[in-house]
């Protein structure tokens, strides 16, 4: 069937809703078929998020034309307790690509340390 993308099977770091909410981020004017492809999800998957989304207030959208521009809320804060207090505009800082990536141009990537080594 032509449109689909091909599955994936075990488990990933970042959610599906998590994949279209970073996406709208990036382009606010994206169409669905857009972000299925860039997901790797159904149009039918892509359209359930994003009624998931705008139900809980992450997300809105006017209609323009034929085309749909979406807002997302940054101040909302996440969902899951563990999260508390962190907003969505920290999980999209982490998720959409800056200017540089885009362009194709090689980031200056920070040094990193997850572990201290005299710990």
């Amino acid at each position: 069937m032509a449109g689909v993308p091909e599955s994936h099977t075990g488990w990933t770091f970042i959610t599906s809703h998590a994949r279209v909410l970073a996406a709208i981020a990036d382009n606010p004017n994206i169409r669905i078929r857009e972000i299925a492809a860039h997901c790797r999800l159904t149009e039918r998957a892509v359209s359930r998020i994003i009624s998931d989304l705008e139900q809980d207030g992450y997300l809105s959208h006017t209609r323009e034309g034929r085309t749909n521009t979406y807002r997302i809320d940054p101040d909302k804060v996440l969902r899951h307790p563990a999260e508390a207090g962190l907003s969505v505009a920290s999980l999209l800082s982490l998720l959409v690509q800056d200017e540089s990536e885009r362009a194709g141009a090689p980031a200056a990537a920070p040094e990193r340390r997850l572990v201290d080594a005299d710990a």
